[in-house]
């Protein structure tokens, strides 16, 4: 995203731009593959900027050109004139660790979690208005909720052996932790079948 009056039209345009991203969060990691895909890697320009809201913040006052959004933080700067330039994506997992929690019950709250996915797919206007909840304080009289988007949206998918090599693949290719271990968890350890 971008603010309305920025010469930045296209996605080829964003080269050198500060790319305001969360620090190895989802928005990071999404921004660096959208814009590789338009980019050569030494035009990517990224600034840590924080949380969701704190990047929006940042984005709003002009301390970065512009910014990776999602969800709420998205629609708050559409409704404030900013534009979209490059789409991004991302994919999430849920992380269950420690002891005490049964399979039985992580299958329970995945089927509660599918079941108002569906409803929110099938209503959408009857749900937006919990968006508000989401809206920093500051922003509540500037937007209506009523015009945004339904927000993330939670795809049940199996993460494969496959997406898993390529996913870490990715990421040891472009050194995102290099504090880490060469010798990281396996598939069957990291993830819950």
């Amino acid at each position: 995203m971008v603010p309305p009056e920025s010469p930045v039209r296209r996605p080829e345009d964003l080269a050198g731009v500060p790319v305001g991203v969360g620090y190895r969060s989802g928005s990071h990691f999404a921004a660096l593959q959208a814009l590789e895909a338009v980019l050569p890697a030494d035009k990517i320009s990224l600034s840590f900027q924080g949380p969701p809201n704190e990047r929006l913040d940042a984005l709003l006052e002009r301390q970065v050109p512009a910014g990776t959004m999602w969800a709420v933080p998205l629609y708050i700067a559409e409704a404030l004139g900013f534009r979209k330039v490059l789409d991004a994506t991302f994919m999430i997992g849920f992380l269950v660790s420690g002891t005490g929690v049964s399979k039985a019950d992580i299958e329970k709250y995945l089927a509660a979690l599918r079941r108002a996915q569906m409803k929110i797919d099938l209503r959408p206007k009857a749900y937006k208005h919990y968006h508000l909840r989401a809206v920093p304080e500051k922003y509540r009289d500037q937007v209506d909720v009523r015009a945004f988007g339904t927000g993330e949206r939670i795809v049940f998918l199996p993460y494969t052996r496959e997406v898993f090599a390529s996913t870490r693949q990715w990421a040891q290719s472009r050194n995102l932790f290099p504090d880490l271990p060469p010798s990281l968890a396996s598939y069957d350890e990291a993830v819950l079948a």
